[in-house]
């Protein structure tokens, strides 16, 4: 008992750690896993027993038998399922030609260059060396956000980055399940036509569970057969369900069905998914969280010895050095991207949980078939999982800096609300050079920002966390612009520290405009102006009209004039190239000579 909570505690723990510290949750997991298991055994325990003993061994241990062998197998099949939702057809569509080539082309790459290495360099058999290759090709969202979270990046750069993290994530689960299948059903006796046919029926049974059981929870959740306080209880049981009948039509197939499962729920019409994926998610940090403390201490110092040679390192820096770069610059070839830029990408690249999670599955899957070699799988995947994290936590951001593509200033702006002001507004600054995001939870207000062709997402602000989202590092200003003064309050409150390094600013209520003090009145986006008085001036003239002032005395009266002038927003200060807010304008040092003076509204006359 105390073993198994201890575990629990440990685990949460290590992700406290991981979340204060901005580091990615794997790396003290496996540790914490190493330290209680083989380093206890061989330096620590008088007794030469780990601290925590994974497997009974006569003595002592949490499971029995395969006990642990099924407990992983049950736990990957509901990361796998999480990781499934999350992939989104139209995501792939949109997220450009870079970073389809890399998901496609770069994992083939990485694939065929890291089998081929493995298998010279260590004299694996084929399927060994491929099956190796399969698992590295996952880098994962979990450890490509932590990492690149404080380091402010070109949004290119970093859109690239966190796609290939989430996309490339269940489709490398996906290509490790099927090279595993074709080993496990190949017997060690080469592709024959039986193993042909067997490796089919996976396919067949997985996709065809996976399909089926999809539709028919979706059915089942929109016309509410299911409670709602029974719903995320009965989607785990489903999973669970889909895993257990598929590995009975067809032996390894479970994976590979809670996969497609997966996939199908999250690109349908589901009204929960939002909600099913909380759920999955918080599960799936719980499940992570016990699995990398086992699988490490479950690894035996015989295991680790295997890695002290001169040929693991070559491995590594091949991998690293060699194959990543080589993947990154095929896959960006005519590309926009400027050649530091696709020197960073090549350098970031850690791999993640689910490599970690699969390489102890079908390591000690293989193990117990007896197939010659599998002994390598799992400390192999591991050493690449935990050199990677370390390399890239330890220097990315130094890496940033040499290769010119840390952004020494954010200057992004970021609205909340994309209201007809705020998309009139954002268009204006877009087209001064600057970049601009909209957030709202208005599903047509974003669309029409889209169709404008400005960059917006639906957003939830009182829900989704903004602060994981790498494609915001360069926002240097946070502008809140709704009709909801409590909306408006939240995201200052919240993401002023995040969002807004030169600035934070909101549109003030009536209530405000009449009774703030004059510290207040610094975070106001217009001085004396609320959302209705924004809202009028763009339903009387839907422009932003540039007036030209040439000293401080007629600065001073045209801010004067439009204070007093219904339906007329000053929103800018114009000096040269640069744009300031108003507010922001007055807290600088420059000279009120030769400006412009942007607003919203009628136009003035004289």
């Amino acid at each position: 008992m105390l073993e198994l909570a201890g575990i629990i505690i440990l685990g949460i723990l290590a992700q406290w750690f991981a979340w204060k510290f901005k580091i990615p949750a794997i790396l003290p997991l496996i540790l914490i896993g190493l330290l209680v298991g083989p380093i206890a055994a061989e330096y620590l325990s008088e007794d030469g027993a780990k601290w925590i003993e994974p497997i009974w061994n006569g003595t002592k241990g949490l499971f029995p038998g395969d006990g642990l062998y099924y407990f992983v197998s049950l736990a990957i099949s509901i990361i796998l399922f999480e990781g499934g939702l999350t992939l989104k057809r139209s995501e792939i569509k949109n997220v450009g030609p870079v970073i389809t080539k890399l998901i496609t082309l770069g994992s083939a790459i990485t694939f065929f260059g890291a089998g081929i290495i493995a298998h010279f360099i260590f004299n694996l058999s084929w399927e060994i060396s491929f099956l190796f290759s399969g698992l590295i090709i996952v880098t994962g969202p979990t450890v490509i956000t932590p990492i690149l979270r404080n380091i402010p990046l070109k949004k290119d750069i970093s859109t690239v980055l966190k796609w290939e993290g989430i996309l490339i994530d269940p489709i490398g689960a996906l290509v490790a399940v099927l090279v595993f299948e074709f080993i496990s059903v190949g017997g060690g006796g080469g592709f024959t036509k039986i193993a042909l046919m067997e490796f089919g029926k996976i396919v067949l049974f997985g996709t065809s569970f996976g399909f089926t059981f999809a539709h028919a929870l979706a059915f089942a959740i929109n016309k509410k057969f299911i409670p709602h306080y029974l719903l995320n209880v009965a989607s785990l049981s489903v999973v669970l369900l889909v895993f257990i009948l598929s590995e009975n039509f067809a032996h390894e197939s479970g994976l590979l069905a809670v996969v497609v499962m997966g996939m199908v729920l999250g690109n349908g019409k589901l009204k929960n998914i939002k909600e099913l994926l909380y759920f999955k998610e918080s599960l799936s940090i719980l499940l992570i969280s016990m699995l990398f403390i086992l699988l490490s201490a479950n690894i035996n110092i015989d295991d680790l010895m295997l890695l002290y040679t001169w040929k693991t390192a070559a491995l590594f820096a091949i991998v690293v050095f060699v194959i990543r770069p080589l993947a990154v610059f095929v896959s960006t070839r005519k590309s926009k991207l400027k050649l530091n830029e696709k020197l960073f990408i090549s350098w970031v690249g850690p791999r993640g949980i689910v490599a970690a999670g699969i390489a102890s599955l079908f390591g000690s899957k293989l193990l117990k078939q007896g197939v010659e070699g599998a002994e390598y799988i799992t400390p192999l995947v591991f050493m690449i999982v935990l050199g990677t994290v370390l390399l890239n936590a330890t220097t990315a951001r130094f890496f940033a800096k040499m290769v010119g593509v840390f952004l020494k200033s954010s200057n992004a702006i970021l609205f909340v609300g994309a209201s007809n002001p705020a998309r009139l507004i954002a268009n204006y600054l877009k087209k001064k050079g600057k970049r601009v995001i909209l957030i709202d939870s208005n599903k047509d207000f974003i669309e029409q920002a889209i169709s404008d062709g400005l960059e917006a997402f639906k957003v939830d602000i009182y829900d989704d966390d903004l602060t994981d989202n790498i494609e915001l590092n360069d926002v240097g200003y946070l502008i809140a612009l709704t009709g909801s003064d409590t909306v408006n309050n939240f995201a200052l409150n919240n993401f002023s520290k995040s969002f807004g390094e030169h600035g934070a600013y909101k549109i003030a209520s009536s209530v405000e405009n009449l009774e703030a003090t004059e510290l207040e009145r610094k975070s106001f986006l217009s001085p004396n102006d609320d959302y209705i008085n924004v809202s009028e001036a763009y339903r009387e003239n839907p422009m932003i009209i540039e007036v030209k002032v040439e000293n401080e005395i007629e600065y001073n009266n045209v801010l004067d004039v439009l204070s007093k002038v219904e339906k007329s927003i000053p929103l800018f200060v114009e000096k040269g190239e640069k744009i300031y807010l108003i507010p922001e304008f007055e807290k600088t040092n420059e000279t009120k000579e030769g400006l412009t003076l942007p607003y919203l509204g009628m136009k003035l006359k004289g």
